[in-house]
């Protein structure tokens, strides 16, 4: 099973989020999760390398993939089991990471997704999940949606 993430550049009440994470990605994990998608922008992001950085000590076999949009990125991959380019070749740069994203959606099983309002690119790709009906699970409902 594989899952991808998507939530805001900027989080908060980060100690009941990573609670909240820790508890979601260890369950998906016991329900045969192995890969794990990230795209490496903002805090949401961060939080999520941090939680399956720790679940990783204990289920050894995951794995934790940066998805990158851009071929030439600089971005830096230290903490990732892998790095993944999708074919965005024909992309233009400004698309980049919107295509990146719903690639991300197309190819995992399940989002997980700390998604609080309806603007923005974390709610364009839960709106995309919610299109391609895949498992959503949100923070904002605390539930599967």
């Amino acid at each position: 099973m594989r899952v991808t993430f998507c939530g805001h550049g900027e989080i908060s009440k980060t100690n009941e989020l990573k609670l909240w994470l820790s508890s979601i990605c260890e369950e998906l994990i016991k329900n045969g999760a192995q890969t794990f998608y990230l795209g490496n922008y903002g805090d949401f992001d961060k939080l999520a390398l941090q939680v399956l950085h720790k679940l990783k000590t204990k289920y050894q076999h995951i794995e934790i993939i940066l998805v990158i949009p851009y071929l030439n990125s600089n971005s830096d991959s230290s903490g990732y089991d892998e790095t993944v380019y999708p074919p965005l070749e024909n992309v233009p740069p400004r698309y980049a990471i919107i295509k990146r994203n719903q690639w991300m959606v197309e190819t995992s099983d399940v989002l997980v997704a700390y998604v609080l309002h309806d603007w923005g690119g974390a709610y364009k790709t839960l709106c995309h999940a919610k299109r391609k009906n895949k498992r959503i699970i949100s923070y904002l409902n605390l539930q599967e949606i």
